[in-house]
């Protein structure tokens, strides 16, 4: 009798626990989901289309993951949903513009263009957010004046540099082939600046001291500030990061892209959110994660629809991540006591 009640439980508990796929870290799930896609796409398109389309969503990836950092790092710190991340990236776009019409070099003005958007990051930070944080602004405070910072962001560019159509006048003809696929070179140099910049980002996060100290004011705040950390800096460091990131999201995608308007930040900004959900809100290693899924999704979709539904891809991925996994792939989950 023993025997059988115990083979009961043991049956019981069997069937409570979930199927064995579900059993997988978050992590090998996506990159099975993900060859899945692959193997099915160079099915039904073939290996060149499917091949091309993954390039091209390596390198959207490239300036989305680095958009996403940015935005998940003030999150992490600040809990600020700054829908102006975006026009962010618009201004370091813009800034360049201003800086090649200036009669600076192209290469030089996109680094001064990087540096001037952290600064601008660094001002809203100074005369926005500290004093609404100060003043004890709550959550619904703090998301209606982001999206009127982006406004503001937005129409003063559009004010000085117009609504039509830019290019930042580089060569977008010249390409790199890869046997059958091609990429252009400025695509391909995108990308790499991309990519190294995200290394750099992730190494710093994990092994410098700073990196430790934000990461230890994300965890807790008053606990930090117990510890000797010096809050304001780090708020202050983070911004700046995240409008270097920022700033650099936006020459890359301008370069990569080749043509533009002051609106594509808004465009690309579900993108980012959708990224930074993917990969875990508040972990910087995810939304890297994430922008590249984001960017292969984008692109892969193309091979389907019209390349204007883009924008809806990141939606729909932002819109199943909220009802399936709102924690995000290397996020943690939090349990209700």
């Amino acid at each position: 009798m023993a025997t059988l009640v115990e083979t009961g439980e043991a049956a019981i508990e069997d069937s409570t626990q979930p199927p064995r796929f579900a059993r997988l870290p978050r992590p090998v799930i996506l990159l099975l989901v993900l060859v899945a896609i692959l193997c099915g796409l160079i099915a039904v398109f073939g290996p060149t289309m499917a091949a091309q389309a993954t390039l091209n969503g390596f390198v959207a990836g490239g300036y989305i993951g680095l958009g996403a950092i940015g935005l998940t790092l003030v999150f992490g710190m600040l809990k600020v949903v700054n829908f102006a991340h975006g026009d962010l990236m618009v201004s370091g776009a813009y800034l360049t513009i201003l800086l090649a019409w200036l009669g600076v070099p192209l290469p030089l003005g996109m680094l001064l263009a990087v540096t001037g958007t952290a600064a601008l990051a660094l001002a809203t930070e100074k005369l926005v957010w500290r004093p609404l944080r100060r003043a004890g602004a709550g959550t619904l405070q703090l998301f209606l004046s982001a999206i009127g910072l982006g406004l503001v962001i937005r129409s003063t560019i559009q004010f000085f540099a117009g609504s039509q159509v830019r290019t930042l006048g580089a060569n977008v003809v010249t390409s790199i082939a890869f046997g059958p696929l091609r990429m252009g070179t400025l695509q391909a140099v995108a990308f790499v600046v991309g990519l190294v910049a995200m290394v750099i980002v992730g190494l710093a996060l994990r092994y410098t001291n700073i990196g430790k100290e934000m990461r230890a004011l994300a965890d807790n705040r008053a606990l930090a500030e117990v510890s000797g950390i010096n809050t304001s800096r780090i708020i202050d460091i983070t911004w700046t990061i995240s409008g270097c990131l920022a700033g650099l999201a936006g020459v890359l995608y301008a370069t990569a892209i080749g043509s533009f308007n002051p609106n594509f930040g808004i465009t690309l900004l579900l993108g980012l959110f959708a990224a930074t959900i993917l990969g875990g809100i508040g972990n910087a290693y995810g939304a890297l994660v994430g922008g590249i899924v984001i960017g292969l999704s984008q692109e892969w979709s193309t091979l389907l629809f019209n390349a204007r539904w883009k924008p809806v891809v990141g939606f729909t991925l932002l819109i199943l991540m909220l009802l399936f996994m709102p924690q995000g792939i290397f996020g943690r989950t939090r349990r209700r006591s």
